[in-house]
């Protein structure tokens, strides 16, 4: 028996719907990461993004007036999006960001679609995904990549203006993660459709879940076909196949709603029983029956990479933004809330995790804008950018305490906080992602030779032995080189080398460069000893996949660094902050991955290859959160341009933190100015800071300027520590009213 046939005895089964996953998508640089040999020229070499002047005109037009129109909080208090915000969405095409202009579309690159969506995110979660779904995974972008020309020129140019609404429903109650298994069936039969009997299918579905279902006005449906009657051939069983169908259609069931933890976007459910479509409303036609799942897991890698990231990103600005500011104004015992050292260790979390985000958004939509569909790439963007989007947001619940947690107008954080479990749910749960996607797609596209020596295994041809023994030769020459590599750079610091022309990156790029010599014979011999075990084995597989997410972040965060920041001397605490987390994130996985291996001589193995003799790892020094901490309470550029997607309206949470935070930076000299004065000659009683200010200027401490200027200090202070209040009954009181009119008001 040869090795191949053994093989082929105990390795477990791959589905077709498996096999397809594994199949879609491009490789991009999270190859070379795989491969223990980081691909530093190719990043520095990646085309930068900049937004189009065409680009640049929507976000300076229709999307600031957008901002200008949303109320999160009196949305998140009503039943419906308002009608107004919906009609302005169709006419100026925020559903048509990627249709191609020929349809009558923006065609705008990801990295504009990701800003924008991120800009709206930053103030409503309910209008983001409400724009964020037809731009995603979605009948436009199954038409535009798969469907007939007559389909295109038909649909394409409706869903542009917002004539017609679409959603995408696959989910349903019986099949989530496993999407192969859905229940929802069609059957090839025969029927009438406008007035003529045409072959087509009956079909019988039950999804939810499906954001924008209860307003949509076209559908697109995934379903399995099957032919008992061999109307097309001899195949019974034909595979999951997706097509469009009209709201109108007879039979079709659209409008029931859920409750998604009360953010207003429209989430739902759709029904048919039976319901006949003629086979020219399958999405490329007949010639697409069974080719659904393709499709959608090939559309979904490059929708994955957008939306959701950014949303991740776009609370992480929101947080950042409000959270050092209030922490700047906020004072305690006669000092700030953010010069205490457990807040500074939340700022810094809160402002290095922003960097990181910021970086890995840019990264990932520049790769896309390439016009690959980097299938790695984007689940760990999908997973990373909206797990740290919940750390940064629950961080800065933390900090702002009692004011985060009353909800009203004023409130920065309370929609984020609530919304966040949905990015975390939706395109794919998170602990699939980790568990199962990352490295399981990482393995079978980034290695050189496992793809084709997986099909080799399950080959019946006859000359697969000879050209899996090739194959396997390859193999072992790879491994036998990625664990020399790997030894060498783990004993032989001189050996690990940096391109970067930056003194404060070279020292980073040779982690990363260890790092990932170090992952490449761990998953080498993960392959080798578990085989196809390892696919059960997710704890192990995970940490694999969580080493190549960290490794990617940290070339996301060195490429910003290098390329994009105004000011390398006022981001650097922001970089060694994101990149020393980045970094000791990889180390730590690596550590328990090898502590956790099941089997003893090859752990022992692992440990002499990596130099990796126990579970401690290092970790962000005290002083770095200090340094940190302080310099996110600055006013800088690199603070500037990880907030660049918050747009403060007037009268909202963060105009009134902002219009504080900047009163305090130009009175901060009186105010030293005043602790002097006020230590040298006490005001007894100090009733009140103003009291304090007006006694001062009084005495002749205080010019009339200097008055004016720190009493307007004072007042926008009390206004952003001040939280919403209401009545006995719950309705809102007015904060510009007098206090003894709020009174009677209660």
């Amino acid at each position: 028996m040869s090795i191949r046939t053994a093989l082929k005895k105990v390795m477990p089964p791959i589905s077709v719907t498996e096999q397809e996953a594994l199949d879609a998508g491009d490789i991009w640089i999270e190859s070379s990461i795989y491969q223990g040999k980081p691909d530093f020229e190719a990043l520095r070499n990646i085309p930068k993004a900049q937004l189009s002047a065409d680009e640049k005109a929507f976000m300076d037009g229709p999307l600031q007036e957008l901002m200008g129109m949303i109320d999160d909080y009196e949305l998140q208090n009503a039943t419906h999006i308002p009608q107004h915000i919906i009609d302005f969405l169709s006419v100026n095409k925020f559903f048509a960001l990627i249709i191609p202009k020929k349809f009558g579309g923006m065609e705008f690159s990801p990295y504009a679609n990701s800003t924008i969506v991120a800009t709206i995110a930053t103030k409503s979660g309910a209008i983001a995904v409400t724009v964020m779904v037809p731009n995603s995974l979605g009948p436009g972008e199954l038409l535009m990549h798969y469907g007939t020309a007559e389909q295109q020129n038909y649909w394409l140019p409706r869903l542009s203006v917002g004539q017609d609404i679409p959603c995408f429903a696959l989910t349903s109650p019986e099949a989530g993660s496993d999407a192969g298994g859905i229940p929802d069936a069609a059957i090839v039969t025969k029927g009438e459709f406008n007035g003529e009997e045409v072959v087509g299918l009956s079909i019988s579905w039950d999804k939810r879940y499906i954001t924008l279902a209860p307003i949509a006005t076209v559908l697109g449906l995934a379903f399995k076909v099957f032919d008992p009657n061999g109307l097309l051939g001899d195949k019974v069983e034909l595979g999951i196949t997706c097509a469009l169908i009209p709201k109108d259609h007879p039979g079709v069931e659209l409008g029931n709603r859920h409750d998604p933890m009360g953010i207003r976007f429209y989430n739902g459910t759709t029904r048919g029983n039976n319901v006949f479509i003629p086979m020219d409303f399958i999405i490329g036609g007949q010639k697409n029956i069974g080719r659904g799942w393709q499709m959608l897991v090939s559309c979904l890698g490059a929708g994955r990479g957008i939306s959701l990231p950014a949303m991740g990103t776009a609370s992480a600005q929101s947080a950042f933004k409000s959270t050092t500011e209030y922490s700047f104004v906020r004072e305690q015992f006669g000092l700030p809330i953010g010069r205490f050292e457990g807040i500074q260790e939340k700022l810094a979390e809160i402002a290095g995790k922003t960097f990181a985000l910021e970086a890995m958004r840019v990264l990932t939509t520049e790769g896309l804008g390439l016009g690959l569909k980097p299938a790695v790439v984007t689940a760990i963007a999908k997973y990373h950018m909206t797990e740290l989007g919940r750390d940064v947001v629950n961080a800065a619940m933390d900090v702002q305490a009692g004011k985060a947690i009353q909800r009203g107008p004023q409130n920065t954080l309370a929609a984020a906080y609530a919304a966040i479990p949905i990015a975390i749910t939706v395109e794919g749960a998170n602990i699939l992602t980790r568990n199962l996607m990352i490295f399981g797609q990482g393995a079978m596209r980034c290695h050189p030779y496992m793809k084709e020596m997986i099909e080799l295994i399950y080959s019946n041809d006859k000359s697969a032995d000879k050209a899996f023994g090739k194959v396997l030769r390859k193999t072992i020459g790879f491994s036998v080189k990625n664990s020399l590599r790997s030894f060498f750079k783990s004993h032989l610091s001189f050996t690990r080398g940096s391109q970067s022309a930056l003194p404060e990156v070279r020292k980073y790029e040779k982690q990363v460069n260890l790092l990932s010599a170090k992952l490449a014979p761990l998953a080498d011999l993960s392959l080798a000893v578990l085989g196809g075990n390892l696919k059960k084995a997710e704890l192990l597989s995970a940490r694999l996949g969580d080493v190549m997410s960290y490794l990617y972040a940290a070339m996301a965060i060195v490429r910003f660094y290098e390329q994009r920041v105004e000011s390398r001397a006022e981001a650097k605490p922001y970089f060694e902050y994101a990149i020393q987390w980045a970094l000791i994130e990889g180390e730590r996985a690596i550590a328990n991955f090898i502590a956790n291996f099941p089997n003893t001589p090859t752990r022992g193995l692992m440990r002499v290859l990596t130099k990796t003799y126990g579970n401690s790892t290092s970790s962000i020094s005290d002083d770095l959160i200090r340094e940190l901490s302080e310099a996110s309470l600055q006013q800088t550029s690199i603070r500037n341009e990880l907030t660049h997607l918050v747009v403060a309206s007037n009268g909202d949470g963060h105009c009134i933190n902002e219009a504080a935070f900047e009163a305090k930076h130009k009175v901060l000299e009186l105010l030293k100015k005043v602790q002097k004065a006020a230590r040298k000659n006490p005001v007894v009683p100090a009733i009140s800071f103003e009291n304090v200010l007006r006694t001062l200027h009084g005495k002749g401490e205080l010019n009339d300027e200097e008055l004016a200027a720190l009493i307007d200090y004072n007042d926008k202070r009390k206004v952003a520590i001040r939280v919403d209040e209401y009545t006995f009954d719950l309705e809102l009181v007015d904060a510009k009213a007098p206090v003894a009119q709020q009174a009677s008001a209660a």
